[in-house]
C-alpha cells in the first residue's frame, strides 16, 4: 500500500488506520523536512519512506494495493503556479497513469475548494457540465478542479482508467498530526495553547452583512472520520467517483472555540478582529457539503459531531505533552 503524502496531517492518519488495522506493509511517500513532521510517522510500522521526486522509479515494475494520493502542496495562499501545477496536478496525472495500466486502485484527495465561493453549491455531481461550472478562488483549488476533470473527462470518454478511482473532496479537517501545517492548521489547533494560558483567542470579524462575526461557517469534519471513508473505500472496490467528505452540516468558528473552552473548562474568551484586505475578495463565509452521493454509494459510518470532535482532540491530544497520533 503506497500513501503518497503519509508524513502529512491527512495522510498520517490514514496510515495510522491502515496500522491499526494490521497493515504494516505501508510505504510512504514525502518529504520530511526539518519542521519535524517525522513525529507524524514516529508511532507508525512502514516498509518503506520514498522521496517524491524518486516515486516513479520506485515504482517501476512494483504491484501495490492500492495508491492512496494524498500528497499536495495545500497552501491556499500559494502563488507558485509553476509549481503548484507540477505538484498537485502534473504528478497526480503520472500516478493515474501508472494505476491505469497496473491496474491499481487510486484513491485520491480532491478539496471543497474546487467549489469557490459556493455560487454553484457544494453538490458533488460529477458531469463535465458540473465541473465547468465551478470557479476555485486560489490556485490550490484550481489545481485540484483540473485534476478532477481530467479524470471525469477520462471516465465519460470510456478512456481506461484504474479498477476502482475514488477523489474526495475534503471539506475542513482537523485533529492530531497537523502541527506542521502553522497559519494552515485549524483555528483549534492555532489558538489551543493561548487559550488554556488564559489568553483571549482571536476570530476574524465578519465584513459580508447579515452575518456577524465569528457566525462564518465551515463544514469542519474531523479527521477519524476521514480515516473510516477511506477505509471504507479500501473495502469496497466496486466504488468510483468524485465524493465530498464532510458532516453536511456547516458551523461556526465561534461554535468550535465555544466547544473548545468546554473541553478546557474555562468560560469562553474570545476577540474578534478585522480581517486583513488581501484575503477579503477571497474568504469563504460558508461551505457545507452534500452527503447524499457518499451514503447512496453505500457508506453508512456517519460523523462525529463537533462538539464531539473537538473534545475528542482536547482530551486526547492538544491537552497532552505527546500531541501525535
Amino acid at each position: 500500500m503506497l500513501v503518497t503524502g503519509g508524513a502529512g496531517f491527512i495522510g498520517s492518519n490514514v496510515v495510522a488506520g491502515l496500522n491499526e488495522r494490521g497493515q504494516s506493509d505501508v510505504v510512504v511517500c514525502d518529504r520530511l523536512g526539518r519542521d519535524e513532521r517525522w513525529r507524524n510517522l514516529a508511532k507508525r510500522q512502514l516498509a518503506d519512506v520514498v522521496p517524491p521526486q524518486d516515486l516513479m522509479a520506485w515504482l517501476d515494475g512494483r504491484k501495490l494495493d492500492a495508491v492512496i494520493h494524498f500528497g499536495a502542496n495545500s497552501d491556499t495562499t500559494a502563488s507558485d503556479g509553476d509549481e503548484i501545477i507540477e505538484t498537485n496536478f502534473r504528478t497526480s496525472l503520472r500516478l493515474l497513469d501508472w494505476c491505469t495500466e497496473t491496474r491499481t486502485p487510486f484513491i485520491y484527495a480532491s478539496s471543497a475548494a474546487t467549489y469557490g465561493d459556493g455560487e454553484h453549491g457544494f453538490r458533488d455531481d460529477e458531469s463535465p457540465d458540473a465541473l465547468r461550472q465551478l470557479r476555485p478562488l486560489n490556485l490550490y483549488g484550481w489545481s485540484k478542479h483540473l485534476f478532477d476533470q481530467a479524470v471525469i473527462d477520462r471516465a465519460v470518454k470510456k478512456q481506461k482508467l484504474p479498477p476502482q478511482w475514488a477523489g474526495l473532496k475534503f471539506f475542513n479537517v482537523f485533529g492530531p498530526n497537523e502541527y506542521h501545517k502553522d497559519k494552515m492548521a485549524s483555528v483549534v489547533c492555532r489558538v489551543f495553547d493561548e487559550a488554556k494560558a488564559g489568553k483571549p483567542v482571536r476570530l476574524f470579524k465578519s465584513h459580508k452583512q447579515g452575518i456577524a462575526d465569528g457566525d462564518q461557517r465551515r463544514d469542519f469534519i474531523y479527521v477519524d472520520d476521514v480515516v473510516a471513508v477511506t477505509r471504507w473505500l479500501l473495502d469496497t472496490p466496486k466504488v468510483s467517483g468524485l465524493f465530498n467528505v464532510g458532516t453536511g452540516q456547516a458551523r461556526s468558528f465561534r461554535d468550535m472555540m465555544l466547544a473548545m473552552f468546554k473541553a478546557l473548562g474555562r468560560e469562553p474568551n474570545i476577540e474578534f478582529v478585522d480581517m486583513p484586505e488581501t484575503i477579503r475578495d477571497k474568504y469563504q463565509y460558508f461551505t457545507q457539503s452534500e452527503v447524499e452521493k457518499l451514503r447512496k454509494a453505500g457508506y453508512n459510518g456517519g460523523f462525529t459531531t463537533l462538539e464531539e470532535a473537538v473534545s475528542r482532540y482536547v482530551s486526547g491530544y492538544l491537552d497532552h505533552a505527546d500531541r501525535y497520533r
